[in-house]
């Protein structure tokens, strides 16, 4: 399916692959901040650094003044990240005060995000957390005397609950309470959580049982059977689909949503062959000597091709 983007999410999506003045996609070199939240294997990862004007005497007013990401996602997680360092380049604000950017603040900016891509903000958020973290380290900052509570060793300590992305007990019931979660889908929207194989939803000690624990429902204890060694049962394999049906997803998401992007930039893009999984295209227009060509067939056309039709689809330039 082609997601339902704002224009300014699309916009900050092509400016950031292209490069262009003003865009932050890329690494602050030497940063006083320095933060990662996700999985490469999972098809979200993010990095976030940051560089402060610093206090003679008082690191707390240290200023962020450079912020800058890399990141393995899609066009919103892109986007995300784009607007977080805007948000917070813009306000001039200090590590601390960075952590007042929500979730809720992101998708604001981009004028909003598809239910199912709200996750991609969270994920931008959980990244500037750890960069903030690790300021604090640098400088000597006691963030629970300040009453911050910021725990890197959530992602690596607890209970795992949802094998398929790493996530566990501690980190879901924190963003339970933080986001006001209320249901399943509103929990997988918002942290990928149970998003692939959905074992972990009913299971014992699973989702349904941390939203009832947070919420009271049902007493708030976990079902008492629960195993934490017990395997996950492998999901169902998914449909394949044939080198016909391949084909003509690849051109409907091309044509509905890859090309327009490119059209508004007075770029093009033509399909010459599609082998197997592999799709060979020709960039036109102003692509075919854009220097950030390479950008835009990788994070445009083949993350796209990769999230709408074929997680395996390649993408090669003729």
């Amino acid at each position: 399916m082609a997601w339902n983007y704002s224009d300014k999410t699309k916009q900050l999506f092509m400016d950031a692959v292209q490069g262009k003045p003003g865009s932050h996609l890329g690494e602050v070199e030497d940063p006083d901040g320095l933060g990662e939240h996700g999985s490469i294997a999972c098809g979200d990862a993010l990095r976030f650094t940051f560089r402060v004007r610093k206090h003679p005497s008082d690191p707390l007013q240290d200023v962020i003044t450079q912020a800058r990401y890399l990141t393995f996602g899609c066009t919103s997680a892109i986007a995300a990240s784009e607007a977080l360092c805007m948000l917070i380049e813009q306000g001039e604000v200090t590590p601390l005060q960075a952590l007042e950017v929500t979730n809720d603040d992101i998708v604001q900016f981009l004028e909003g995000l598809p239910d199912q891509k709200i996750h991609c903000s969270v994920m931008g958020a959980e990244a500037l957390a750890a960069a903030v973290f690790n300021w604090a380290q640098h400088r000597g900052v006691d963030l629970e005397a300040l009453g911050v509570d910021i725990l890197p060793e959530e992602t690596e300590e607890g209970r795992l609950v949802c094998k398929c992305f790493g996530l566990t007990e501690p980190y879901l019931l924190r963003k339970i309470k933080e986001l006001g979660l209320k249901s399943i889908a509103e929990l997988t929207a918002a942290t990928k959580a149970g998003g692939a194989c959905m074992t972990c939803h009913h299971q014992p000690g699973g989702l349904q049982d941390l939203l009832n624990q947070v919420w009271g429902i049902g007493g708030g204890e976990p079902t008492p059977a629960f195993d934490p060694d017990a395997p996950i049962l492998p999901a169902p394999p998914a449909a394949e689909l044939s080198p016909f049906q391949f084909m003509k997803k690849v051109e409907q998401v091309l044509d509905s949503y890859v090309r327009p992007m490119l059209q508004a930039d007075g770029g093009d893009l033509e399909i010459i062959d599609i082998k197997d999984l592999t799709v060979y295209v020709r960039l036109a227009g102003a692509c075919s000597s854009c220097m950030g060509a390479s950008q835009t067939l990788k994070l445009l056309v083949e993350r796209s091709l990769k999230e709408q039709v074929d997680e395996r689809a390649r993408v090669i330039a003729v």
